[in-house]
């Protein structure tokens, strides 16, 4: 098994770091001139041994002998909090888990396992008590779907607190990729008047006490949608600017109760101009993957290696996908042929024939066994793709991809698009689109239209990725699903 260390040692860079990415770095390094006060990271990292220090957190634990005290004590910037010692016993008088405390003392080398120092406690302020009798968290395992009852407690949890630095820290990734590769980034709205996947699982807005059903009399004149991708939006800025993206929430009224959908969450989206065929769309795609990844390597190595210590296959699989190794490619038609051999042992539940889109355990099956790692899978049907794909010259496929991998399965999706006025126009109406409706996206076609392509991610699924938890739903701070909205 590789050892949860490995993810604490730096890959070789790729990039020079921009000199405005440098000079953010610098600044970061020297956030104790705003006037805060220093998190346990901080002090861990850079602190020196026998110099008095001042940390504020939350006590996650308690332990009282006759002669000594230990408290463990975090502010959510480290997987581990901080041990802090107690010579007199009586300090720990009102200390109960869950309390918010600042504590003064000097900070010392730490004999303890799996931790490099401690603080031997000098004052103790108890900012915030707690019943010790009634807080949820305990010192003990708890399952993910209890978290999910607490969920205004369960950043404090082992587990959901590195999900949430891996989120920042992956973002942080995924915007330096594009800053560095000239991508602008674009603010898709929340609100359209469009559905994008044309499935129709969109959520309606409409006024409090509208009493008509005629939408041309709600607030907007019309019926309006939450968005369920900003793709289209980002088509108009790409017929202004050869790159963009966007990194935004997206919605969708799917009932589906798995693991794997959610109602609300978060797409990265991009579009490219003057892009002839897929294969600088499957190179980009794969080098967004990799730089975002190594990225976590070097920065959230401790929170990558808190998931993967107990997991020989995620250790392996994080490290294969950071490296420079290509992805798998496949056709459709391949997929199906693999499949249908597989199934001709295994049998699936749903058997794979050409022309149907392939099921989720059909994915796995590729991406888990076949392959064991990521992989692309190109030129879909057309009649299971939507309506803005460019058809490929067989007249039965399109071109598109869908990245497979292990855990989440199907991680992003893409194509080229159709730049061509008359065949859009054609394609639109032939699905019995509201007449007028999309007028502006096939108008980008008549005024120097391009060939151009674009893919979008789920942010979710890339942590679900890298973590191997089961459920989204543990991967987003605030879950929403069908029947469930808390806070």
């Amino acid at each position: 098994m590789l050892s949860a260390s490995l993810f604490r040692t730096p890959l070789r860079c790729v990039h020079r770091l921009p000199a405005c990415t440098r000079w953010l770095s610098s600044v970061s390094k020297d956030s104790t001139k705003l006037g805060l006060v220093p998190t346990l990271q901080r002090i861990i990292k850079t602190g020196a041994l026998g110099s008095e220090v001042t940390v504020s957190g939350w006590v996650r634990s308690v332990r009282v002998q006759k002669r000594i005290a230990f408290a463990e004590v975090s502010d959510g910037s480290t997987p581990r909090g901080i041990q802090i010692i107690m010579d007199d016993p009586h300090m720990a008088a009102g200390l109960a888990t869950g309390c918010s405390v600042e504590i003064k003392g000097l900070l010392a080398e730490s004999p303890g396992r799996g931790q490099s120092k401690e603080i031997q406690a000098k004052n103790i302020s108890i900012i915030g008590g707690s019943d010790p009798e009634t807080y949820p968290l305990q010192k003990k395992h708890h399952s993910m779907e209890f978290l999910r009852e607490i969920g205004y407690l369960r950043p404090r949890s082992q587990t959901i607190g590195a999900v949430a630095r891996l989120r920042s820290h992956a973002e942080m990734g995924l915007h330096r990729f594009f800053h560095e590769n000239e991508f602008v980034r674009v603010h898709t709205p929340a609100i359209t008047a469009n559905d994008c996947e044309g499935g129709g699982e969109t959520f309606q807005l409409t006024t409090p006490g509208s009493e008509s059903t005629d939408p041309a009399s709600d607030f907007f004149g019309k019926r309006v949608n939450l968005t369920v991708s900003g793709q289209l939006h980002l088509e108009i800025y790409n017929n202004a600017f050869k790159r963009v993206y966007n990194f935004n929430q997206a919605f969708r009224a799917e009932p589906s109760q798995t693991g794997r959908h959610l109602s609300e969450f978060w797409m990265v989206e991009a579009e490219c101009a003057f892009v002839h065929s897929l294969d600088p769309l499957l190179g980009l795609v794969e080098q967004m993957v990799q730089s975002t990844t190594r990225y976590l390597l070097d920065n959230a190595g401790d929170e990558l290696g808190f998931f993967a210590q107990k997991n020989e296959a995620l250790s392996s699989l994080v490290q294969r996908i950071a490296s420079s190794e290509p992805f798998a490619r496949i056709t459709y038609t391949e997929a199906i042929d693999i499949l249908q051999k597989a199934d001709a042992l295994q049998k699936f539940v749903f058997s794979p024939r050409w022309g149907q889109d392939l099921q989720s355990e059909h994915e796995r099956y590729l991406a888990t066994k076949h392959f064991n790692g990521p992989l692309f899978v190109t030129d879909y049907p057309a009649e299971i793709k939507p309506f803005y794909m460019l058809p490929n010259t067989d007249g039965k496929t399109v071109a598109c991809m869908d990245l497979l991998v292990p855990g989440p399965c199907e991680l992003l999706g893409g194509s080229l698009r159709e730049h061509d006025f008359e065949r859009i126009s054609h394609k639109i109406r032939s699905l019995g689109i509201e007449e007028g409706s999309l007028d502006w996206y096939t108008s980008l076609r008549k005024y120097g239209s391009v060939p151009h392509g674009g893919f979008g991610m789920g942010f979710e699924r890339y942590i679900q990725m890298v973590t191997g938890l089961e459920s989204v739903r543990d991967i987003i701070p605030f879950p929403r699903h069908a029947g469930r909205c808390l806070y």
